[in-house]
């Protein structure tokens, strides 16, 4: 087993400097940094004391001292980086939505798989302690089957259509957040949803504004989900059982939870990990997947059932993203 292990950075938004941030936590420093402006890189890798800046970010590829490659850009363009990466021999942490579509994620599985490498993406929601605790109180039975679950997530950006948000050559819409609410719906149904319907709002530049989605699986478990880009929602998870209903705010970063029992109406409330440690909880379970081979924990086939509903629904919709290949 591997001790060790180098991370390399690819982007350097938000993401990337939390990621660098989580590392320092782990006790360790990230060992490389490539952007698309050579200049941003530099200024990150003296923000956080990174050993390397890569000239070209297919120099990061190449370096055969880096094991993992955490992919933050924007998702449009990971399917050329995985591909490259995994050609190269580069373990992956790749940021939500991992590819554009369902074709390009079972290509780079596929790839992945001949390689030997874990492919996993940073769904913060897989790795959260408070949503591992909730699958063990559901799976344990103590509330009864899941019977219904009920999504909401929105929000309010100003009609700025060069935002990523409303971007269509950036992969912008709702159902960019949506995939936090799909992967919470995922996760605490038994089985992949066979049934699907929506409707949709598109915004001025045919990206998906705001949509209602209705899910249904062959045991006859429901969700119903609600996305908004131009209005406020909460964010907000409710899960019914048959004895009882768990609600979650402030998904997908949450560490709380209330469980309301059917009869009686009695609150309890539970509590794991830390907000503020989302990416210090998903960078843990990549290192022990890579050191370990096991990366059950990374739940790829969660995020492949994932894929394929908002490919579906796009298919559904008619929202294709220039130069995209279904």
């Amino acid at each position: 087993m591997q001790d060790t292990l180098n991370w390399a950075v690819l982007g350097t938004g938000v993401i990337a400097n939390e990621m660098a941030q989580a590392l320092q936590k782990m006790g360790k420093s990230l060992y490389a940094v490539g952007n698309r402006t050579h200049e941003k890189a530099v200024a990150f890798a003296e923000k956080y004391g990174v050993s390397k800046v890569y000239d070209t970010i297919d120099d990061m590829f190449l370096d055969a001292d880096v094991d993992i490659i955490y992919i933050t850009s924007p998702h449009n363009t990971h399917y050329a980086f995985m591909k490259q990466a995994l050609m190269y021999g580069k373990h992956l942490l790749v940021e939500k939505s991992i590819t554009l579509n369902s074709r390009e994620l079972d290509d780079m599985i596929a790839l992945a798989k001949e390689k030997k490498l874990v492919l996993a993406e940073a769904m913060t929601i897989w790795h959260m302690p408070i949503y591992k605790k909730l699958w063990d109180i559901v799976q344990s039975g103590e509330l009864g089957k899941v019977q219904i679950i009920t999504m909401n997530f929105g929000s309010f950006k100003e009609y700025d259509m060069s935002n990523r948000f409303f971007n269509m050559n950036l992969a912008g819409g709702a159902i960019d957040i949506g995939v936090y609410a799909l992967s919470i719906v995922r996760s605490f149904l038994d089985e992949q949803p066979d049934e699907i319907v929506s409707q949709w709002k598109p915004s001025p530049t045919g990206s998906d504004e705001q949509a209602t989605i209705l899910l249904k699986n062959a045991q006859g478990q429901m969700a119903t989900v609600a996305l908004s880009m131009h209005s406020k929602q909460p964010k907000r998870a409710m899960i019914s059982l048959e004895k009882g209903y768990i609600e979650i705010m402030e998904y997908p970063r949450a560490d709380k939870a209330v469980i309301v029992d059917a009869e009686s109406g009695a609150q309890t409330e539970i509590t794991a990990g830390d907000t503020a440690d989302a990416l210090y909880y998903e960078m843990q379970d990549m290192e022990q997947a890579v050191k370990s081979g096991d990366a059950s924990a990374m739940q790829l086939a969660y995020s492949r059932d994932v894929m394929e509903i908002m490919t579906k629904l796009r298919k559904d919709w008619g929202m294709k993203y220039p130069g995209e290949a279904w």
